[in-house]
């Protein structure tokens, strides 16, 4: 684990604790022996010892080995004292925040509250440790790269506790949260991130990686000398410390790399309600007039006509998984492409390493690096699930040893003119040359110099076309957006297409799309409608396993609304009446798309009432089961242009402020519990008066509305400040903002015994209906 130190001019530092160790007196030799540190053995180090010129010009002469006895184990600290290490110093601080989520000396982003696993204080630690500054949180090439490494430790080991640290905060002001929130969500930084107001001041030359097993023996690498490769040796010496016990888990891909935890993603409150969040790419098929616009931290990929007109989604939860369009999981995708003659979308799955193939035809997604072994792949029910739950065991499938020339966070995608993909990092570092036709990796090109001697001509000429955007809506996208010499906004690459003469463009910033008229240059918002293909988004779903039987009610999360009712057996028309929040205005009304109904115990959901028969001909939920099989052995599905045009409001209507949800239910005797989740897509209402306009109290507005109160859900003043400035500070018109308003209602039904007939040999069942105002 020997590194290169940054700087020799430091090198005067340490020379003091050189020359005792060596017995050198004289110090105005024309060379030095300077020691670094590498391999430990016990409690030795095996040092070499590399003798530079006295003027410290850094030419090396020669270099020797020999053990040499030293109290620390740092590999490379500047100093070797323990007591003056500062990356020591920081572990109390650390170890002291554990305890709360916000103090007046720290505050935890990124940390869900009641995670009661990361309290814990023991563990293996790898903390990405420096110093708070404005110009730290610019999103350059060194904030991508590190944080690359970092993910992909996360990832490799998925027991390894992962977490930032950040000193010298002399306030938790939400201006400088609201910095940090751009940063958590545009890298997709899924570990907590601790401010703290220790001012550590010598730590101001770098960051640096700090790795430690309960809170003992840290070691500590400068992020500008360590490589990935580096760091993921010494996290593999560490966990060799434990006899019998593997570092890596099962469930690992080819390229050495778990699969893809959809539990862990950026905890950003109420923002993830927003309707894009992230966008991260876009392509466009002028032919069949359609772009797929990749909402990144959304994990899906929207398909929309020209005028805004969602007609598909790829993508209905993070994960990684292959199938139908509904059924398919992605993880970040990002830069795509669209193949006119095969009809097919080629993107990358970023967070998943992969390169992924739409056909747009089948509507099927399949993946075309890293190669699968499909062919051995079980179909029976139980490999099913255990693939479900990626734990499925396969022979050929071991942990991978690190390679450098895997595809690592991928980002940028382009087909050359020899039909080959270019795919690009964030940090345009590296460059993976594919054979489209084979799904290999021919060449990995390596270091910007070289990537952009290949790819520069390209990536210049189809940034040319911003030139064309105003100058204002540019200057916002110089902090966020990556830079190279000669090349500015070339982050951009991805993020934007030429579609019909105009310009479209992804603003990851103010979370919209613009689209720029190539005739009278004006720069509009481009509005999105039929929200229903959506469906209802996959972070509104309920956890099941918290359910659990209270007396004669099931219980489960704090809803926006809860109610009982006891009833005689049969059917029940529910009508939930939902009011509108103020000062709000539905973008389009609610489709049977955006509804999810589900029915528990001794209740059976109705899909609709004209294609059932009369509740008095139903013995009971038994039989209305097996009649709802007959059904769907016998029913012909209709063609998908059917399907989206009747993808309305088949059981709801919009009512002056109100929205009406339907549903029903048969019912037998027993508890049963009926659960309803919508999102309501809205936005604010615009004011006329110019002076109430104002972009702060209006992103206030939005997140009252989308906190849900009677949920508990409530978040701290701090978060919501930086959220507000957040939302506020690259939004003017606010009110151009659409979010999806979760709506969570739980009704719990005791239905009574069966009345018997006057004949005393049949059943009465009853229909009752019921009207629920929220």
């Amino acid at each position: 684990m020997a590194l290169m130190l940054r700087r020799f001019c430091q090198i005067p530092r340490v020379s003091p604790f050189i020359f005792s160790v060596l017995n050198i007196t004289d110090q105005d030799s024309l060379s030095i022996y300077f020691p670094l540190p590498c391999l430990m053995h016990g409690k030795k180090w095996m040092v070499g010892l590399w003798i530079v010129d006295a003027k410290l010009t850094g030419a090396f002469l020669c270099r020797a080995k020999f053990p040499v006895t030293v109290p620390c184990r740092f590999s490379t600290t500047l100093e070797i004292s323990h007591e003056s290490c500062p990356e020591v110093d920081i572990l109390p601080s650390i170890e002291s925040a554990f305890d709360s989520l916000e103090s007046p000396s720290h505050c935890w982003l990124n940390k869900v509250e009641e995670s009661k696993y990361f309290s814990k204080r023991d563990g293996k630690f790898l903390v990405l440790a420096g110093v708070f500054s404005e110009d730290s949180l610019m999103l350059g090439f060194d904030s991508v790269v590190m944080f690359e490494k970092l993910k992909y430790l996360q990832q490799r080991y998925p027991c390894l506790r992962v977490m930032g640290f950040l000193s010298g905060c002399s306030s938790f002001s939400g201006a400088n949260k609201s910095h940090l929130l751009q940063m958590i969500m545009k890298e997709y930084i899924t570990f907590p991130i601790l401010l703290s107001d220790k001012d550590i001041s010598e730590m101001a030359g770098g960051a640096c990686y700090i790795l430690f097993k309960d809170f003992r023996s840290p070691l500590a690498y400068h992020e500008k000398d360590v490589d990935v490769g580096t760091l993921n040796k010494a996290v593999e010496e560490l966990y060799s410390q434990d006899k019998g016990k593997s570092a890596l888990l099962p469930g690992w891909k080819s390229n050495g790399l778990k699969r893809f935890d959809s539990t862990k993603e950026p905890y950003v409150g109420s923002l993830q309600n927003l309707l894009l969040y992230h966008p991260g790419g876009i392509s466009v098929d002028e032919r069949g007039n359609r772009l797929f616009l990749s909402d990144s931290n959304h994990h899906r990929i929207i398909i929309f006509a020209g005028n805004g007109k969602i007609v598909d989604c790829i993508g209905s939860a993070p994960g990684f998984e292959d199938g139908e369009f509904e059924s398919a999981n992605l993880a970040r995708p990002a830069a795509s492409f669209y193949d006119a003659d095969e009809d097919c979308l080629y993107f990358v799955d970023s967070e998943n390493h992969a390169i992924r193939k739409a056909n747009m035809e089948t509507r099927v997604l399949e993946t075309l690096y890293p190669p699968c072994n499909t062919n051995k792949k079980k179909n029976g029910l139980w490999s099913r699930i255990m693939n479900k739950l990626g734990m499925e065991k396969d022979a050929d499938t071991k942990p991978a040893q690190f390679d450098s020339g895997l595809l690592m966070f991928p980002w940028h995608l382009m087909k050359s003119v020899d039909g080959d993909l270019f795919i690009i990092n964030r940090s345009f570092e590296t460059l993976w040359i594919m054979n489209l036709a084979s799904g290999e990796i021919q060449e990995v090109v390596k270091g910007i110099p070289k990537v952009l001697e290949i790819c520069g001509e390209m990536i210049m000429e189809k940034l040319y076309v911003l030139n064309k955007m105003p100058h204002d809506w540019l200057q916002q996208q110089v902090d966020s957006t990556f830079s190279l010499v000669g090349i500015p906004y070339a982050g951009l690459v991805s993020s934007l297409a030429t579609f019909q003469d105009d310009i479209v463009i992804c603003d990851t910033v103010a979370q919209r799309i613009f689209r720029l008229n190539g005739k009278s240059g004006e720069l509009t918002n481009l509005e999105f409608s039929n929200f229903g293909i959506l469906g209802l988004p996959y972070w509104f779903s309920f956890p099941l396993e918290r359910v659990y039987t209270v007396g004669n009610l099931i219980r489960g999360a704090k809803a926006d609304h809860f109610q009982s009712f006891t009833f005689l057996p049969g059917r029940i028309n529910i009508q939930l009446m939902i009011e509108i929040p103020k000062d709000t205005e539905l973008v389009e009304p609610v489709q049977d798309g955006c509804i999810w109904r589900l029915a528990r115990g001794a209740a059976a959901e109705v899909l609709g009432a004209e294609d059932l028969v009369a509740a008095s001909e139903k013995v009971g939920v038994a039989q209305q089961w097996y009649d709802e099989l007959d059904n769907l052995a016998f029913f012909t599905p209709e063609s998908e242009s059917n399907f989206e045009e009747e993808n309305t409001t088949l059981d709801t209507s919009f009512q002056e402020d109100k929205v009406r949800i339907d549903c029903a239910v048969n019912t037998s005797p027993g508890t049963s519990e009926v659960i309803v989740y919508a999102a309501l897509p809205l936005k604010l209402k615009r004011n006329g008066k110019s002076q109430e306009r104002d972009p702060e109290k209006n992103a206030a507005r939005i997140l009252n509305i989308l906190e849900a109160k009677k949920s508990g859900q409530i978040s701290s003043s701090s978060s919501r400040e930086s959220w507000i400035q957040f939302l506020s500070k690259w939004n003017e018109d606010v009110e151009d903002l659409i979010f999806m308003k979760p709506l969570h209602v739980r009704i719990a039904l005791e239905t009574l015994a069966h009345p018997k007939a006057e004949n005393c040999k049949g059943m009465v069942l009853s229909e009752t209906s019921i009207q629920t105002n929220l």
